[in-house]
């Protein structure tokens, strides 16, 4: 009786004792990966929809099962050089094989959710960079502010303003439209890097009684200085 017969024998009509932990660890994982997924992701640019299979889930379960085996030598050896294809020729009818597709499954369902939040960030991250700037009156641009997202922002070599209470003394940082569209587009995108959920704007009082325009996120703890 072989390694893989003889764990079979001991969990027929049982779930594994290494099922929760497989699982969990697969999950933990494809969660911490996120930023290789969405490489992936933007490296084929298609929809999720449009793509059969998935990005990073084999990946994830054949490293997962390699480190869980390295942990407990009475697990199998399921995948080779070739693909998850391999393993379900290996595992034939057994209840095992039943167990990774469910896991394959649940990976999958989260994979794509992880997409379609990276696809509604990529839609914020549009709608507002193109509400940033309002549009030309007079040949001088206007923009939205940030934190109320109602008024124009008044910028000039002085202070930059908004009706709303916002305030900054832009003395001496030769700040005009230009200059703060593009501080505004690079904090955003900069962010949107590394995280699916929307910044916000603030403002904060240093010592000295000036303020700063701050872009933060509760998510990720992203925090930087606009202005």
């Amino acid at each position: 009786m072989d390694g893989l017969d003889r764990h079979r024998s001991l969990y027929k009509g049982t779930t594994p004792p290494w099922k929760e932990t497989y699982r969990k660890r697969c999950v933990d994982r494809l969660r911490n990966s996120r930023a290789r997924l969405l490489e992936k992701y933007r490296h084929v640019g298609n929809s999720p929809h449009s793509r059969p299979g998935s990005f990073l889930v084999q990946e994830v379960m054949e490293e997962e099962w390699t480190a869980l085996q390295s942990a407990d030598r009475g697990l199998p050896s399921l995948w080779g050089k070739d693909d998850i294809g391999q393993m379900h020729s290996v595992m034939g009818e057994h209840d095992e094989l039943a167990l990774f597709e469910e896991i394959q499954q649940e990976l999958m369902s989260q994979e794509l959710s992880l997409i379609e939040e990276y696809e509604k960030s990529i839609q914020f991250e549009e709608q507002y960079l193109a509400s940033v700037v309002e549009g030309m009156e007079e040949g001088q641009r206007h923009i939205i502010c940030p934190i109320c997202h109602m008024n124009n922002l008044t910028v000039n070599s002085h202070f930059t303003s908004c009706p709303c209470g916002l305030y900054i003394n832009t003395q001496q940082k030769n700040v005009t439209v230009e200059v703060l569209q593009r501080l505004l587009e690079t904090r955003v995108s900069e962010h949107m890097e590394d995280c699916l959920d929307n910044p916000v704007f603030s403002t904060t009082a240093n010592p000295d009684g000036s303020s700063n325009l701050l872009i933060s996120c509760q998510v990720c703890d992203y925090l930087s200085v606009v202005l």
